[in-house]
This record gives structure tokens, C-alpha cells and sequence, in this order.
């Protein structure tokens, strides 16, 4: 596939994660599929779907937004936006009711018109921040 098809795939991802169509989303992901996310590797699609439904459970609004899209050979990177409203438990964190606003990065690695493999990294500081569970700098606990 040329850039331009892998970025439009991606774009498609995306899109379908923000409308909640798994079905588009099943379609675009290689069933063994890796995410490394932080010091976190998810291996195969259903666990890293599953990862995913515990964020869109808790921030039941959430909205993805494509930043800047770059690729080159079979690799595509996002500069992304996360916004949502924490609505139900995320790890422990019971909901807060805040409305976020978070960035991240990721690397998608493309074979034969699926998404293959990830790498994310987040600004998940920020977003504790934001939900009060690490004070802010200059904020007390």
C-alpha cells in the first residue's frame, strides 16, 4: 500500500473509534495485532479491543481528534487529541465527572492493508492531573 493508503486507513480507525463501530474497527486491525502502550504490551486484537472499551466506558463521550498524520514506508504516525468526560471508574479511579483534554503520539506499523502493531505513548500525567488524582505543580494534595 503507498502512504497516502496507509494514512487513509488510519484516518479510518480513527473514524470508526469515534462513531463506536467495532465492526469498521474489526475490519481494519490484523488479528494478532500489538499494542505497546507505555510499559504496558497488549498481544492480539480482542485484549487490545478490550483495553480500549474500558476508556470509552469510562469517558463515554470520548472524542479522538488527528492532530498531524505522517508515514512513510509501512509506518504512520498521529499526533493526537483525547477529549472526554470521565463518567465511570477507570482503573480504580472512580468517576469525577471532569471533562479532559489529553495529547499522545502514535506509531502504527501497516502489512497488508491491516494495522499490525502500535506504539502510543500519552500524556497520562496530565490526564491524572486533570482528574485530581496527582496534584497539579504548584497544587497541594
Amino acid at each position: 500500500m503507498s502512504t497516502e493508503e496507509n494514512k487513509e486507513l488510519v484516518r479510518r480507525g480513527f473514524q470508526a473509534l469515534n462513531e463506536r463501530n467495532w465492526t469498521a474497527f474489526d475490519a481494519l486491525c490484523a488479528p494478532d495485532y500489538v499494542s505497546h502502550n507505555g510499559s504496558m504490551t497488549i498481544q492480539g486484537y480482542e485484549p487490545y479491543k478490550q483495553f480500549l472499551s474500558m476508556y470509552f466506558a469510562a469517558f463515554p463521550d470520548m472524542h479522538l481528534g488527528i492532530e498531524d498524520i505522517i508515514a512513510e514506508g509501512d509506518r504512520v504516525v498521529v499526533r493526537l487529541t483525547f477529549h472526554g468526560t470521565h463518567q465511570a471508574e477507570l482503573m480504580g479511579i472512580a468517576a469525577t465527572g471532569k471533562q479532559i483534554s489529553a495529547t499522545g503520539i502514535n506509531i502504527f506499523r501497516l502489512a497488508n492493508g491491516k494495522a499490525v502493531e502500535q506504539w502510543a505513548n500519552g500524556d497520562d500525567l496530565g490526564l491524572l492531573q486533570q482528574l485530581g488524582v496527582v496534584p497539579a505543580p504548584g497544587q497541594t494534595s
